[in-house]
């Protein structure tokens, strides 16, 4: 009854996708591109946003004093250059003539301002804990500011200042960024249509020049079989990550689009609560571990679109650590574990289990599918899974909460190897991080938080390779992998270049051919 249910709601979208209603025209103005979304973004002030969504789109209407390059190396964004007089002491000069989009220009105190505001408690930014090092701002001249840190911390720059840059409110009873965002980025924000569309349009006065394209929609449609149909009937032009591999052979033998695929750092893991009373065994995560068949997973459920995954940080990191510990698809070791553990199967091959857990996901297609895979496998072992899925706010407010025994997500823009502490040290735990699952190790703690306060790059990548044996070792959260970026775009539009870490920046240099395939 379940499975009916959901067909004929797929039905009603679809009719609503192909028809698109009387307010939904199927032609766009020649030079907007319509994007298609899994989910909606949960915020747009970027002091508030955690989740990958709001990231992505973030990235379209801010920039930041620095910007990561593919090597994940801080190049210039609205700062122009910078200098460190001491190990502590950081002095920005900023672009002249930059503009927010409400025509207001840009200057030193939006930057103090911005960074002051995410560390005033008050306004309840979630990133506060990883901005606390920051000890004074100062305000040196029009476009030069100084950052005073409260000890060494060498991860500054990657992470603390791609922070979108916000505008000082200029006036009182100025709207709430999160209802209408204001940046200095290729895109503004120009209002959300009745189905949760928002639209964007070209920031004439980008400091990088116009965006070719005159505007973007990005329409949420949660259900992957609308986002095709939504492709293949033209009121949709791009998705990005948006299809699952078993969905893509119908847009790539189809001369009306282009599939552009490219290796990513995008890390997909399952999370474990350390403080539930099963799970707080190591022997029962690495049981759990060698339960999956991990690579068999990733060709038959992900058509090969992905690469094995040790921990967070992907192969060729500057950081990466190859000598981890790995768990082979082993049901018998498995087994073993858990009966070590405490946990005998109470029939043997009978159908009682060990014991149940309950795993949570989001409604997504290929979230729903991976969860019934893993619930497969641990049952080969003598471990029952319950399965629940939520939609995305609710899902992801659970996990936030530590309300989970086992989950899975995915972390995108993994750059800086500082990225450990924020998810795994002990004084990470929510609202101060992401240590969702309350995993604490003293020892951890000690090697990360060497890792941020040192300078040299060697010794940096020192300390982090004891602190992937460990985690590797311990298994906080058991790797999955590290997908394939796939963009699929339609073939009127070029100049889109894939990201490593899925960024949609680039569509500020995307545009309309002249010609294209048909």
């Amino acid at each position: 009854m379940a499975r009916f249910r959901r067909f004929g709601l797929r039905l009603l979208l679809l009719g609503w996708v192909l028809w698109g209603g009387a307010c939904t025209p199927a032609s766009p103005p020649s030079q907007v591109l319509r994007l298609g979304l899994e989910r909606a973004p949960l915020h747009l002030d970027p002091r508030l946003a955690l989740d990958a969504t709001s990231q992505r789109v973030i990235e379209l209407l801010y920039n930041g004093l620095v910007r990561l390059d593919a090597q994940g190396r801080a190049v210039p964004d609205l700062a122009v250059s910078w200098e460190t007089p001491t190990p502590t002491t950081y002095v920005f000069r900023l672009r002249r003539g930059v503009r927010f989009h409400d025509g207001s220009l840009l200057t030193a105190e939006d930057v103090r301002y911005t960074f002051a505001s995410l560390l005033d408690p008050a306004t309840g930014s979630p990133k506060r804990a990883s901005f606390a090092h920051i000890r004074r701002i100062d305000v040196l001249a029009e476009d030069q500011v100084r950052f005073e840190l409260a000890f060494p911390f060498a991860p500054f720059l990657a992470n603390n200042l791609t922070l979108g840059i916000v505008p000082r409110p200029r006036a009182p009873g100025t709207p709430a960024l999160d209802e209408h965002p204001v940046g200095t980025g290729p895109f503004a924000f120009a209002g959300r249509q009745d189905d949760g569309t928002l639209v964007l349009r070209a920031h004439a006065a980008y400091f990088e020049g116009h965006p070719a394209l005159d505007g973007l929609e990005l329409r949420v449609i949660p259900d992957a079989m609308v986002r095709l149909f939504a492709l293949q009937k033209g009121t949709l032009d791009m998705v990005q990550n948006a299809l699952p591999p078993d969905l893509l052979p119908a847009v790539a033998h189809d001369a009306r689009f282009r599939v552009l695929q490219a290796p990513g750092t995008q890390f997909t893991y399952l999370g474990f609560n350390c403080e539930d009373p099963i799970l707080r065994h190591v022997q029962v995560r690495q049981a759990l571990a060698h339960a999956l068949d991990r690579q068999a997973l990733i060709q038959h459920l992900l058509r090969g679109q992905a690469r094995l995954a040790d921990g967070l940080l992907p192969p060729g990191h500057w950081a990466y650590e190859a000598d981890v510990p790995r768990y082979a698809y082993d049901p018998v070791r498995a087994a073993q574990l858990l009966d070590a553990a405490g946990f005998p199967d109470p029939d043997g091959p009978g159908p009682a289990p060990r014991f149940r857990l309950q795993y949570k996901t989001s409604q997504s297609d290929l979230g729903r599918r991976l969860a019934e895979v893993v619930q497969e496998a641990w049952r080969q072992v003598g471990v029952a899974v319950d399965i629940r899925s939520y939609e995305w706010g609710t899902f992801y407010a659970d996990i936030r909460a530590g309300n989970f025994q086992v989950y899975a997500l995915t972390w995108v823009g993994v750059t800086d190897p500082d990225i450990l502490y924020y998810v795994f040290h002990s004084r990470s735990v929510p609202p101060a991080g992401a240590n969702r699952g309350r995993y604490r190790n003293a020892t951890l703690d000690a090697l990360l938080e060497q890792g941020r306060r040192a300078a040299a790059v060697e010794v940096r990548r020192r300390l982090y390779s004891q602190a992937q044996k460990l985690i590797a070792a311990e298994l906080p959260y058991l790797p999955l992998w590290h997908e394939t970026n796939v963009a699929v775009l339609r073939a009127t539009f070029g100049g889109y270049r894939l990201s490593p870490t899925g960024s949609l920046r680039a569509l500020q240099h995307v545009s309309r051919l002249a010609t294209a395939a048909r």
